[in-house]
């Protein structure tokens, strides 16, 4: 959206930039105030609805829409399931369901012919959410034609459901991605009038001219309309290397869109990593491959951010990692700073 005066693209800041094994950069001051919660988005409305685990299910005397109940019961976000519904693979005691078809007590549920088990409330899994490191060569999809890794081999299982991406990441980037196992959240989270923060560690070839900088911060015309980053900032900048750092900041996750918007000045991403979405951050603890269950506070701040109420039944608790598990502990403190790659 245009606007009539548009500031100037933020000053050059010196910080570390990704490396290491973990591969992911320092957020920025910004970031650990928003993983803080120091630092507000920009306000929502408050839901007057039921937060996560709060829904009816099919068991509950009150019926529900279809979509609800499947999204609440983490078969995928609500969205998914329409298209599902649209494609004719659900029914309902027999026949095809339609978009605004509710499921009461004793309804039978097919998908693609299969019965679904719909736990009631009170069995239901508790709500979870984890932060998974992605890596390069790893593809956001349950299944791929071409055999290629997918993030969900590397997840661990769930009673019930299934694990629902928050949004996705391209093939060859790397970093944050934020799993749940409840549709309704999923959705809330991924909707773009939520406008959720999301940085990005950027590094590119050669370095970025004034102008590009200037015309990225007040916006770039793209395929699929204007498009522009909140916030650029350089990092390292006593590097002397052919490839330069940036950190970006954007409110929307349309498919590519960092990447695009640099090649719209002319200028071409060599690497790409989400170091935080919302108020979550990618942490050097947390290694390329593994996953961690989000903490009471995090949960809380994306609850918030998404406006839903607190679950109920309580939240997940998780165990104390294994030799044998994917979760990495989180550290306290700052995130440690490392060096740029070589």
């Amino acid at each position: 959206m245009t606007k009539d005066k548009r500031p100037d693209p933020p000053k050059t800041a010196r910080r570390s930039a990704p490396g290491g094994a973990a591969g992911h950069g320092t957020p920025s001051a910004r970031s650990r105030a928003a993983a803080s919660g120091t630092t507000a988005a920009r306000p929502k409305a408050t839901t007057s609805g039921k937060g996560p685990g709060t829904s009816q299910p099919p068991s509950a005397v009150e019926p529900a829409r279809i979509q609800k109940v499947l999204a609440d019961a983490g078969l995928g976000s609500r969205r998914e399931i329409e298209g599902w519904i649209t494609a004719g693979r659900i029914e309902i005691n027999g026949r095809l369901a339609k978009l605004g078809d509710r499921l009461g007590p004793g309804d039978q549920v097919r998908l693609d012919g299969k019965p679904l088990r719909l736990a009631p409330a009170t069995t239901a899994e508790p709500l979870r959410v984890i932060a998974y490191h992605k890596p390069e060569g790893e593809i956001v999809t349950r299944q791929d034609p071409e055999g290629r890794p997918t993030v969900f081999e590397r997840l661990p299982p769930l009673l019930q459901g299934r694990w629902i991406a928050i949004g996705r990441l391209d093939i060859n980037t790397s970093g944050l991605l934020l799993l749940t196992n409840n549709g309704e959240l999923a959705n809330k989270l991924m909707h773009p009038s939520q406008e959720l923060e999301r940085e990005y560690a950027v590094r590119v070839l050669g370095t970025a001219p004034r102008e590009a900088l200037q015309r990225l911060v007040h916006g770039v015309e793209l395929d699929d309309g204007p498009a522009r980053f909140e916030e650029i900032v350089e990092s390292d900048t006593s590097s002397r290397g052919a490839n330069r750092w940036y950190h970006v900041l954007l409110r929307e996750g349309r498919n590519r869109e960092v990447r695009r918007l640099w090649e719209a000045v002319g200028v071409k991403v060599s690497r790409l990593m989400r170091v935080r979405f919302g108020n979550v951050i990618l942490e050097p603890s947390l290694f390329s491959h593994k996953w961690r269950d989000l903490t009471p506070e995090e949960l809380d701040g994306l609850l918030k951010l998404a406006g839903m109420a607190p679950p109920s039944p309580p939240r997940h608790h998780p165990r104390k990692p294994s030799p044998w598990s994917g979760s990495q502990p989180r550290p306290s403190g700052k995130p440690t700073r490392r060096k740029p790659p070589v």
